[in-house]
């Protein structure tokens, strides 16, 4: 029984000293591998104008996961009258999808900047459609975008 406490106790160790690694070093996300930790410097500056992110032609969102760990990916984004948006499909599929509609606040990683913000879904069929035509627009794209509905998050400040 004391050898088996014993290799769990190890386990347990182990396990406590690779989260503290990877809790240092990030694990960002790359492309369509999802990752940890956001690694950067917190922006707290208000944003009023969102239209800088279209430079960029993706942002990287950070989740809270049921399971206590951080869940990050790479995702697109549109700004739309100066707000900023995301856009997914096959939302009920999607793990980051999942965790925001069990908590809203994200972190997000636009260049070198990292925000911490929440995320709305937005339900006003007027605004989603700008926001779409907007990401279409960026995105050299058909409107509307073939293939499954779109879930909008709106970004707002925490």
């Amino acid at each position: 029984m004391t050898k088996i406490l014993k290799v769990l106790g190890a386990v347990v160790v182990c396990l406590i000293l690779v989260l503290l690694v990877l809790r240092a070093i990030g694990l960002d996300p790359h492309e369509r591998r999802p990752g940890l930790w956001l690694k950067g410097d917190l922006d707290t500056t208000p944003v009023t104008d969102w239209s800088f992110t279209d430079k960029y032609k993706t942002v990287k969102v950070q989740t809270n996961s049921w399971y206590l760990l951080p869940h990050s990916v790479t995702t697109f984004c549109i700004a739309y009258n100066g707000q900023l948006y995301l856009a997914t499909t096959r939302t009920e599929t999607r793990e980051w999808s999942r965790n925001v509609a069990r908590d809203p606040h994200v972190r997000l990683k636009i260049g070198d900047q990292l925000f911490a913000r929440s995320l709305s879904v937005v339900t006003d069929p007027a605004e989603r459609e700008g926001v779409l035509q907007a990401r279409a627009k960026k995105y050299a794209q058909k409107y509307p975008p073939p293939g499954p509905p779109f879930t909008v998050y709106h970004v707002v400040s925490d």
